[in-house]
């Protein structure tokens, strides 16, 4: 059982209006953390690799659980 904590869609929806995005309050959750991804200047990896080694990473707790 994970002890991780599950990402809300309003803390990504708060996350990524810091980032100055916006529009996106329709995007799924996955898609969501996708673009912030992308605007990080990261690889949109969220729920798309096993085994990941990327550290630290902001989704890393639910992705990986």
């Amino acid at each position: 059982m994970s002890t991780h904590k599950k990402i809300k869609k309003s803390d990504l929806l708060a996350k990524a209006g810091e980032l100055g995005m916006k529009g996106l309050s329709k995007y799924k959750k996955t898609e969501l953390v996708h673009a912030i991804q992308v605007t990080e200047g990261n690889a949109p990896c969220f729920m798309t690799i096993t085994n990941c080694a990327v550290s630290p990473c902001l989704f890393r707790g639910e992705c990986q659980s």
